[in-house]
């Protein structure tokens, strides 16, 4: 390997954020195991990182906590930077920088590790990217076996600690976030199969303009071999000149409609359809099974958690779970997955500067009521209260009272619905909690003229 850090033994490593939830543990435990000095260090202190802390119990390494010292960074041979962390602006990274430090990610150990590219495919997108990546390897676990394939990345759980059993032929596929891939451009690497499910402004607190996070999410073309590698692309992804001439030349593209009328999986919504279409092209593309195959591979696949997931059913209502979705498009996805009419929808959340009048319009159109919540919850419901034509608003605050608010107005046939559009930090630690929030309140509280939940 060329990477000046591809030998770790005795290197002095500084892993930068080992996180409340554990995104640092896997990369902690895979430096240690290779025997370099690793100080995790983290601004968050330890009653903060207690979970993260007991999973790294009993293994040798340094940790300072609550602080970050820039001698650290000087002094190290190495920086492995969490995603999470904004390297713009940051002064340790500078430092580090003007003192000749390299630094990398967890996925950019990964990618220079893999067995082989050539078995590689990677998944993103604003909307979509767990479900799909989830999907693929849904597929292919069921074609080649559960040993031949490895799924990781954003989705979950570092794959570094299972490098010794990546072997030449098996396929690795990763969920690659706009943070990822944007580290991944030093490493100058790109997937040998791309998917990309869709495109909309996402995380502009972070990149600042849409372009700068076009740009981000167009690393996962940006080194592909234009003869050998191919891109699956989802609806309107072309359209937005996210493809220039440099990418690759064997594009499959579509359209919302090519996607076959036939195509059922065991979930709601057209965009899971294109997320179950693009899964089918990505494997046929590998040719690993055909699309038929494929889609008979999906034909038992329940989706994940906190996307659209369908948590209780109380005399005819029924409670869905999109705690996932963080961006008013994702929002608009889920709600144009029921019937116009028939929606109780949660939405609001941790400011992240997206532009929400497109949500305003699509839950005044097709809810009969919406619920807000959170840091954006009163500007939604003003701009819902101006744009109304029915739709009752309710000012709710928190999830619980939202749920609560729900059991006096919703009638059998008709769908409690909780899809954010905004991401859960202004209440949440993530959107897991603000779901698990969301399962909790519904036991709580059942819909109108539903039993008691013990």
């Amino acid at each position: 390997m060329a990477k000046s850090y591809a030998q770790l033994h005795g290197k002095r490593v500084v892993v930068m954020g080992l996180g409340r939830f554990g995104g640092g543990i896997g990369v902690t435990r895979f430096l240690i195991r290779h025997r370099a000095n690793v100080l995790v260090t983290d601004l968050a202190p330890v009653a903060q990182l207690r979970d993260s802390l007991v999973a790294l119990d009993g293994l040798e390494f340094k940790a300072r906590l609550g602080e970050h010292c820039a001698d650290d960074f000087i002094g190290a041979d190495l920086i492995v930077v969490n995603p999470a962390v904004d390297p713009r602006d940051n002064k340790y990274l500078q430092a580090a920088h003007h003192a000749g430090v390299p630094t990398t990610t967890e996925i950019g150990l990964l990618v220079q590790r893999l067995p082989n590219r050539m078995r590689t495919i990677g998944v993103t997108g604003t909307a979509g990217k767990s479900t799909t990546t989830a999907m693929i390897g849904h597929i292919l676990r069921k074609t080649l076996g559960e040993d031949r394939v490895h799924v990781g990345g954003n989705i979950g759980g570092s794959l570094l600690e299972s490098l010794d059993n990546i072997h030449e032929n098996d396929w690795v596929v990763l969920e690659l976030s706009s943070f990822m891939l944007e580290s991944l451009n030093s490493e100058r690497w790109s997937p040998h199969l791309a998917v990309v499910t869709n495109l909309t402004p996402n995380h502009l607190d972070r990149h600042g303009t849409y372009s700068a996070y076009m740009q981000a999410k167009r690393v996962i073309l940006d080194y592909q071999d234009m003869e050998h590698d191919v891109a699956c692309l989802g609806p309107d992804v072309q359209k937005q000149g996210f493809v220039t001439q440099r990418h690759t030349r064997h594009l499959v593209g579509f359209n919302d409609a090519i996607v076959p009328d036939d195509l059922t999986i065991p979930l709601p919504g057209r965009h899971n359809q294109h997320n179950a279409y693009l899964a089918e092209l990505a494997v046929s593309e590998a040719q690993i099974a055909s699309c038929g195959e494929a889609r008979q591979g999906l034909s038992d696949f329940t989706g994940l958690p906190h996307r659209l997931q369908l948590v209780a059913e109380h005399a005819g209502v029924r409670y869905f779970n999109d705690s996932k979705s963080t961006t008013p498009d994702a929002a608009i996805r889920a709600i144009e997955s029921f019937d116009r009419g028939k929606v109780h929808v949660i939405v609001g959340g941790y400011d992240k500067k997206s532009d929400l009048s497109k949500l305003v319009a699509c839950v005044t159109e097709r809810c009969c009521a919406v619920y807000t919540v959170g840091m954006t919850g009163g500007a939604i419901a003003d701009e819902c209260d101006a744009a109304s034509d029915g739709t009752q608003v309710v000012r709710c605050t928190t999830v619980d009272r939202a749920v609560r608010e729900t059991t006096t107005r919703v009638h059998a046939g008709e769908v409690v619905l909780l899809s954010p559009g905004c991401a859960s930090w202004d209440q949440f630690d993530n959107y897991e909690s603000r779901g698990a929030a969301f399962v909790e309140a519904v036991l709580r509280y059942p819909g109108k003229g539903a039993p008691p939940v013990h």
